[in-house]
């Protein structure tokens, strides 16, 4: 499949943040002809054995369209939240913007970091769960973490909703 513009990441988990980070990326960086990868990483306990195939290195390339398919979704073992499939399809529409789903098992931190190389991604965006500093020590970031490995720019996008 020949792509023409920018292959953007977006890591995406459902939460508030990675949510905002999808809403601004459509509101000011993707264009007609980019290409979106949706990352979304599943703990690996969570791994069926039908999807044991993927386990290293990840599903194929799912379109939007298989995405949108409950039953498709239900056998990768994801629950796609509507707003969030709204969105990319008015992207998908309206900005003429690919989407595509990669599905990881395992470590987030480094299954994000596989995906940056794997896709060869231009840039990759992320939510920012907006941990405090001692819950940052205490859990570890996978922002940070991605911050510091990935081979392409990161654009970390904080949920507003959290600010004072």
């Amino acid at each position: 499949m020949a792509m023409e513009g920018r292959k953007i990441g977006l890591a995406m988990d459902f939460s508030k943040g990675s949510k905002a980070a999808l809403k601004w990326a459509i509101d000011g960086l993707l264009r007609k002809g980019d290409t979106l990868f949706i990352i979304h990483v599943k703990h690996a306990q969570g791994l069926e054995s039908r999807n044991l195939i993927w386990s290293t290195s990840g599903t194929p390339l799912v379109p939007l369209a298989e995405f949108c398919d409950p039953e498709v979704m239900h056998g990768y073992g994801v629950q796609p939240e509507p707003d969030v499939l709204e969105l990319l399809e008015l992207i998908s529409k309206q900005l003429e913007v690919t989407v595509l789903w990669k599905i990881y098992w395992g470590d987030a931190r480094e299954k994000v970091c596989e995906a940056i190389g794997s896709l060869e991604l231009d840039a990759m965006i992320m939510g920012s769960r907006g941990l405090s500093a001692i819950r940052r020590v205490l859990l570890g970031s996978v922002t940070s973490y991605v911050l510091e490995h990935a081979t392409c720019p990161v654009t970390v996008v904080k949920d507003r909703g959290n600010e004072c």
